[in-house]
């Protein structure tokens, strides 16, 4: 199906999860977008499991970050409706949230990834049998949420203990130090490498993600291209793409990557809705490579009805 101006793009932003008002940021950024390129569209500020759409809707434009709209549940309530929407479809999306399923995924396809294991707290928190350093992760939540870097073994207790409050079966994975790099990827197309820079002293979580949620005055620092060598930027693209195909998300991702001293990539994660603010990281990218936010949002939109037509 092609994309046409009569149509009606419903903006689906909001959402249940912890990401609420990211996403009610991005939806209104897209909704912006959308409206400035001549196309009909309508704003849904979705609250609960059952959203309603506009009747006659043509296309849901998912831009819900993180629970229900980016595991899986959202996508299926839609096809269950017979409503077609952007992005990943509902196996791809459930893999790629869940940061189990996806590691899983990328040791049987090769995607170099952390060294990890998985922490079985159902009868309560516990030590994993790596060695500090280590990062603890619940394996369903976005942005995040409830990560916890672990560099002293007097910390490992409560951190497992604080993760363990969002899923009892905790992913902890090996500390890489190295250079934060995130790559989108647009229906094969690589973009240019965005590198991160949390303030110093601290990692890259939800407060210097956002620091306009948390009251912080400094959040992380953004470069794009990132500063690496051809060969760097050949790699860390690489591992990206490789990672977004393993999990075969459709449409569109951004893929997390960090590349160590040596050279070495380790992608963490592949995220299927990505910020769509004018200065997220996935139009950063993609303002790299020649697309402004206007753009991005109509190919994706392109992008998605034709692989569902």
């Amino acid at each position: 199906m092609k994309l046409t101006e009569e149509m009606l793009i419903a903006v689906l932003m909001g959402g249940p999860g912890a990401e609420r008002e990211v996403s009610i940021a991005s939806g209104r950024s897209v909704v912006k977008a959308l409206e400035a390129k001549g196309y009909r569209v309508e704003a849904v500020d979705v609250v609960d499991t059952e959203p309603k759409l506009p009747g006659g809707t043509d296309l849901a434009f998912n831009v819900i970050h993180g629970t229900f709209g980016e595991d899986g549940k959202l996508q299926s309530y839609l096809e269950a409706l017979g409503i077609r929407y952007t992005g990943a479809g509902v196996k791809s999306s459930e893999v790629a949230f869940d940061k189990n399923l996806s590691k899983k995924c990328f040791l049987d396809y090769e995607v170099p990834t952390p060294g990890s294991e998985i922490v079985d707290c159902r009868n309560g928190a516990k030590l994993p049998e790596m060695a500090v350093p280590f990062v603890v992760k619940p394996p369903r939540e976005g942005s995040s949420v409830g990560i916890r870097v672990v560099k002293e073994v007097s910390e490992s207790m409560d951190a497992m203990k604080d993760a363990a409050k969002f899923s009892s079966d905790l992913l902890v994975e090996e500390f890489v130090e190295g250079r934060e790099l995130t790559v989108g990827i647009l229906n094969g197309e690589v973009f240019p490498v965005v590198e991160i820079a949390p303030p110093e002293g601290e990692w890259y979580d939800m407060a210097t993600k956002y620091p306009w949620l948390s009251g912080k005055e400094v959040g992380s620092q953004y470069t794009c291209p990132a500063d690496l060598t051809p060969e760097e930027t050949a790699i860390v693209q690489a591992a990206a793409k490789k990672a977004h195909d393993a999990l075969g998300i459709e449409v569109y991702s951004r893929v997390d990557v960090l590349l160590n001293s040596f050279g070495n990539p380790y992608v963490l994660e592949a995220n299927t809705i990505p910020g769509m603010t004018e200065t997220s990281l996935l139009p950063m990218g993609a303002a790299e490579a020649g697309y402004s936010f206007g753009d991005l949002c109509v190919k994706i939109a392109e992008i998605s009805l034709a692989a569902r037509p």
